[in-house]
């Protein structure tokens, strides 16, 4: 309820700032009509982050369901934990990329190649600290980050060792989140896509059912395929970006 209401106001105090006067971009009655060829490009921009967020779900169930085949209970509270800690990396970072977005997009638009260099630069560096310093906590004190989530001895015990695997390639996150959010900044819709689909649809999820398949510990294989797929996603990721960094700005925004 709590979150119904906050969101209600806030909804409500963003709609009378948009039709008040301390705003020159106005929200109008005849400016919303739905275009074509305005809200298509806005959909296809939209879909990676869509797709990104749909699929948390699936790769609950994913998780959930193998944790509690291999583990039991403790296994699927561990995971728990882990999903709620994992937030506090994610979050933040899509943040950041959320507001290098628009920088590096008018500068794009504007034909400024070194500023939106410097744009990318700026939030590549920000991602990866940030993922480097979360990834240093979690590999030195994984008990003192689970036991803000719960005080259950037991519980703390397991989602200690299993953080540690299961956080392992976090770094790499940073990389590729600020490479497939640039895209996305620079009209590459499709190529965002591909990549927001490669990280959880194409390797994370069919490998939480194969690696247990090839391990003694199968807990320790489920996962032990988020540092994998971490760390692959953020390699290919990273090589496409830039490879394709240049010849992107080199077009300009007009032939994107």
């Amino acid at each position: 309820m709590a979150t119904v209401l906050s969101q209600a106001v806030g909804a409500c105090w963003i709609l009378k700032f948009l039709t008040g006067s301390k705003t020159i971009l106005k929200l109008r009655k005849e400016n919303l009509k739905v275009e074509r060829n305005i809200i298509l490009p806005v959909m296809g921009l939209g879909i990676s982050t869509f797709v990104m967020l749909s699929t948390e779900s699936l790769l609950s169930i994913s998780f959930s369901s193998s944790l509690a085949r291999y583990g039991g209970d403790v296994a699927v509270g561990a995971m728990t934990v882990i999903t709620s800690a994992s937030q506090l990396c994610t979050l933040p970072i899509q943040g950041i990329c959320q507001g290098g977005q628009p920088v590096m997009s008018f500068n794009f638009g504007a034909g400024k190649k070194p500023r939106v260099k410097e744009a990318f630069r700026f939030q590549l560096t920000l991602c990866f600290g940030y993922t480097t310093l979360f990834w240093l906590l979690m590999m030195l004190v994984p008990g003192a980050v689970a036991g803000i989530f719960t005080s259950d001895t037991a519980l703390i015990s397991y989602t200690t060792w299993s953080m540690r695997i299961y956080m392992a390639g976090i770094f790499a996150m940073g990389v590729q989140i600020a490479c497939q959010q640039s895209f996305m900044a620079l009209g590459q819709a499709k190529v965002s896509l591909l990549l927001a689909c490669l990280r959880k649809i194409i390797l994370l999820i069919p490998l939480i059912f194969i690696l247990p398949c090839f391990m003694a510990d199968k807990c320790f294989g489920v996962f032990l395929a988020e540092p994998v797929s971490d760390i692959l996603a953020a390699t290919i990721t990273a090589i496409t970006f830039f490879s394709r960094f240049d010849k992107i700005l080199d077009k300009g925004a007009g032939e994107v």
